[in-house]
């Protein structure tokens, strides 16, 4: 079975070149990995070139010192076995320091101390010698082994840190989710030296809930059951799945989650052609922190989306505002001469009378038209100047409805509110306009021989209920918010006329008031019921007024 490769030293400085802009890399909470080098044994114990190689300095130090040693000069040749051990324990470890150093002792014993080629020793100075020697040999020896230890932990540090700048600054230059799992399946791919697919939540429009493959390097189009369902498990629980992890290591794939703000986001699976180990512990821990760079990169393309959508939003609504503005501006001068004109003409004939009528009726709507057009511009940029002064429902009832004479026509009005009702502190124009615009659309939609009701009531926390009934066909059922929206003309009102700004110049203007409107149908589910809600503290009773 093929262990897994290292990670690739060099493979960051491969990335694309256009992409230069660095992305400081969220490194400071990651510890280090653990040794990626394939062969662990090995590695413990020493390599049999380091043994060979060193054994080789061995025997030269040996042939330099017995040239040496021939002509008469012994003092110092105990020091050159340093060289051997220092470079034993400096290129392949302490294991084969130690060895080394028990090696040069033993020749240096045998070659240089008297009695020679032999391992006794008569001086007890030679034996302290030799025993300096070995000790000098085995602490060099540790000393180098941990300058080499530091050495490569430092240079896996290196790799890592090198390997998440260059993966994030890749992502940085993506802006779309299906090109961040590409990327990311690529690169994990190409720096691991594995095969990767990235699976992500199905749209619930589709009405599927599990997941589904959307990236893979090299390409795949379908997994096994068995990775589905570890893929599945990795996605809910937020844990890893597969062999390496605690759970379905019968997987083939070894699945990571990608974890976004609001939890999982998508699951990374990894695994080799073989079937071998895909990962172990050290490259384990650097997937987790590219895939921590996947959450934020996902994180930072949904808040451009959303950043994109509102300002979009904001553009539409800001040239619908100008749109408006510009137009009911332009039709205000002239329509106010048409209007004059035809209020100040006299009919010179009796058949003329009833021309010169409908011309003033079309008139006045038009004008209303226009007013709503500019009602409803101040209310969405802001404008509105609110003059509060204490109300007569009543009072306001009957003005609305003498203004709208010319409409109502021979309509029955019927207004049901109490002597004694409190006085309301409102803005009278905007409640003026709120009356305007629910009688008129009671009139439009409760058909010519239809009934207009306006009732007005105390509710038990001492605030105020005024509503606007018609005798027509009422609401469709679910409609009762959409009715407020801008623009908005239910099924079959086309022909009733109007151009959808009603409604929802009454919300605007109840709101800037602080009052509330509800849509709905009458009781008896004969015609639709528009209630406008005046909380406590706007309410005065002629006790407080005195």
């Amino acid at each position: 079975m093929r262990r897994p490769s290292q990670l690739r030293r060099g493979a960051v400085r491969a990335l694309d070149k256009r992409r230069e802009a660095a992305h400081p890399a969220r490194v400071s909470d990651l510890s280090i990995p653990q040794s990626q080098d394939p062969h662990p044994r090995e590695r413990r114990w020493g390599s049999a070139t380091g043994y060979l190689v060193s054994f080789a300095l061995v025997a030269l130090v040996t042939l330099i010192g017995g040239v040496l040693f021939a002509r008469g000069n012994s003092t110092d040749i105990g020091l050159l076995y340093l060289i051997p051990v220092m470079y034993a324990g400096t290129r392949h470890g302490l294991a084969t320091g130690v060895v080394v150093g028990l090696a040069s002792s033993l020749a240096y014993n045998f070659f240089f101390i008297p009695p020679t080629h032999t391992l006794s020793v008569d001086n007890p100075e030679h034996l302290i010698t030799l025993l300096v020697l070995l000790g000098v040999a085995v602490v060099g020896s540790q000393l180098a082994a941990q300058v080499r230890a530091q050495a490569m932990l430092a240079e896996a540090r290196a790799d890592r840190n090198a390997a998440l700048a260059g993966f994030a600054r890749l992502l940085t230059g993506v802006s779309r989710r299906d090109d961040l799992w590409q990327v990311a399946a690529a690169e994990v791919a190409r720096l691991f030296d594995v095969r990767t697919i990235v699976l992500v939540r199905a749209s619930a429009e589709a009405g599927d809930h599990g997941l589904v493959l959307c990236a893979a390097s090299p390409p795949q189009h379908r997994i096994e059951l068995i990775e589905m369902a570890a893929a599945q498990w990795c996605f809910e629980n937020a844990a890893p799945a597969g062999p390496g992890a605690e759970t379905l290591t019968a997987s083939e794939w070894l699945f990571h989650p990608v974890i976004g703000l609001a939890g999982a986001v998508a699951v990374m699976g990894v695994g080799r052609a073989d079937a071998g180990e895909p990962l172990h512990p050290g490259q384990a821990l650097l997937l987790r922190s590219l895939l921590d760079q996947c959450g934020l990169a996902l994180s930072r393309i949904v808040a451009e989306e959303e950043a994109r959508a509102l300002g979009e939003v904001q553009e539409r609504d800001r040239l619908r505002a100008a749109l408006l503005s510009s137009v009911s501006h332009d039709l205000r001068t002239p329509l106010t001469t048409v209007l004059a004109t035809l209020r100040a003409m006299r009919a010179a004939a009796p058949e003329q009378e009833a021309q010169l009528a409908a011309a003033r009726t079309e008139a006045e709507r038009l004008n209303r038209f226009v007013a709503n057009l500019l009602d409803m511009v101040r209310i969405e940029t802001g404008a509105l100047d609110r003059m509060v002064q204490l109300v007569d429902l009543a009072e306001a009832a009957g003005s609305a409805i003498e203004d709208l004479h010319p409409v109502l026509g021979a309509r029955r009005i019927v207004i049901a509110m109490p002597d004694d009702l409190p006085f309301a502190r409102l803005d009278p124009q905007l409640f003026h306009h709120c009356l305007i615009n629910l009688i008129d659309n009671a009139a439009k939609h409760g058909g010519p021989d239809g009934a207009i009701t306006m009732a007005a009531e105390t509710t038990a926390d001492g605030g105020l209920v005024l509503s606007v009934e018609d005798s027509g066909p009422g609401l469709p059922p679910g409609e009762e918010q959409r009715v407020f929206a801008t623009f908005t003309r239910l099924e079959g009102s086309d022909r009733t006329g109007g151009s959808g700004l009603g409604l929802a110049i009454v919300k605007g203007f109840a709101e800037a008031m602080g009052l509330t409107v509800r849509a709905g149908n009458r009781a008896d589910g004969h015609g639709a019921c528009f209630t406008l809600r005046i909380p406590p503290h706007l309410v005065r009773t002629p006790e407080e007024m005195a």
